[in-house]
């Protein structure tokens, strides 16, 4: 059930009156953020970015919180009063989600900011205001001129600490995983660690998050209610009947040189260990994505996706909806499809009851569902990875490994610690 003090607050206030229209190209969208708790889904400088909310519902444990989260947006919509002179992917009314990895958890956020800006990359441009009806749209008015802009400040003094399980106890919960698989039906389990940052003062989200644009432009850099990161698997991406979705499992360090980079990219094409824990997430969308799609195509093998500080091996799919039934929206697919094998296991049911026995802690929004969603069903959402959630002064971070039988507790965590990297460095400078 929906939690109803937040959403019917926004909607008593007056229904939303929804303006898109198009302004000239501001090339980076991050910098025109005002406020330092901004909306984001951003990917090689094209997307949106907005600030402010006009509505909001945040969702209990449940495993109807996809379905809840639309039915709240669809009543948001049924009393908007919406004109788009752009009418794109990402104009009219737009809402942001972040959503729990376990059912169990509290905490799943929809919202609709006051001010999106979006951009395609090919000089088309727009900016949506939310308002309430009555209020002036000031904004669309004046722009690119925003009252009240605060300045960016970085964070200082950041100060590091062990999450629920520091390193030695990890291993030794990948030990454990790997022993189940071994002795029983499980065939991968994907086991993740926190770690803990706090700064002098308030993180302003806007600083990791041009960071993370900057240094990480083929990743869809992503913000929304606090959580902020980079990752570099979309989950699904729906324009009109035409899906697509990016599957990223198994992983190795980039080299030192170009021919180190080479040897390193080969031997994990080769790598019987990262193969199989990539076949395993690939099967996972197969076997959910078929079912809703009148033509499917996946990519035979994998290929290797590399960026800055890793390269994964990718497979990419790419579908046409059916048309027996109503067309599921990006936020309904997102929830048809998680959790993917790629962060939670083989079979899900087995690997979900011992991610809960051994990580010792609430991944909260980590490995859920990021993106967001048009009134047109159009959207894109990926997996919240390569990410922290910021609360103030304290910044909580993730990372996670996929773990079969011939994982080696060492050097999983060896690689948990270079996925931390990208979000350390965003933090610290």
């Amino acid at each position: 059930m929906v939690s109803r003090g937040k959403a019917e607050h926004a909607q008593d206030a007056g229904r939303l009156v929804v303006r898109t229209v198009p302004v000239p190209d501001p090339g980076d969208l991050l910098a025109e953020l005002p406020q330092p708790d901004p909306v984001a889904w951003i990917h090689h400088g094209a997307g949106l970015a907005g600030w402010g909310e006009a509505a909001r519902v945040t969702l209990p444990a449940g495993e109807d919180r996809f379905t809840d989260a639309e039915k709240w947006l669809a009543s948001v919509l049924d009393g908007a009063e919406v004109d788009d002179r752009v009418r794109v992917r990402g104009t009219g009314l737009v809402a942001f989600g972040s959503f729990t990895f376990d059912a169990s958890s509290d905490g799943s956020v929809l919202l609709v900011p006051r001010a999106v800006l979006g951009r395609d990359g090919r000089g088309r441009a727009w900016l949506t205001t939310v308002t309430r009806q009555g209020e002036p749209d000031l904004l669309s008015r004046t722009w690119p001129a925003v009252p009240d802009r605060e300045p960016a400040r970085a964070p200082a003094g950041v100060r590091w600490h062990d999450g629920s399980l520091p390193g030695p106890q990890w291993q030794c919960a990948v030990a454990e995983a790997v022993a189940a698989i071994r002795a029983g039906t499980l065939r991968k389990v994907v086991l993740a660690q926190d770690l803990i940052a706090t700064a002098a003062e308030p993180v302003d989200a806007r600083i990791p998050l041009r960071r993370l644009a900057g240094r990480y432009p083929g990743c869809f850099t992503f913000a929304c209610d606090g959580m902020v990161g980079a990752t570099p698997e979309l989950l699904i991406r729906r324009s009109g009947r035409n899906v697509s979705a990016l599957v990223l499992a198994g992983t190795a360090p980039r080299g030192r040189d170009p021919a180190e980079d080479e040897v390193l990219g080969r031997g994990l094409l080769a790598s019987a260990k990262d193969t199989e824990e990539h076949a395993y997430a690939v099967a996972s969308m197969r076997e959910t994505l078929e079912p809703l799609c009148a033509a499917l195509d996946i990519e035979a093998q994998p290929a290797l996706l590399r960026l800055p500080n890793l390269q994964h091996l990718g497979t990419r799919l790419r579908g046409t909806l059916g048309g027996g039934e109503p067309v599921k929206s990006a936020l309904g697919l997102a929830a048809a499809v998680h959790p993917t094998a790629a962060v939670c296991g083989t079979p899900t049911a087995a690997a979900l009851e011992l991610i809960r026995e051994l990580e010792h802690m609430d991944r909260e929004r980590y490995a859920g569902a990021v993106g967001w969603v048009d009134a047109e069903g159009n959207g894109e959402w990926g997996i919240a990875l390569r990410c922290a959630q910021l609360s103030g002064r304290t910044a909580r971070l993730f990372a996670g490994c996929g773990i079969v039988a011939a994982s080696d507790p060492a050097a999983e965590l060896a690689e948990a610690q270079v996925k931390f990297r990208p979000m350390r460095g965003a933090l610290e400078g």
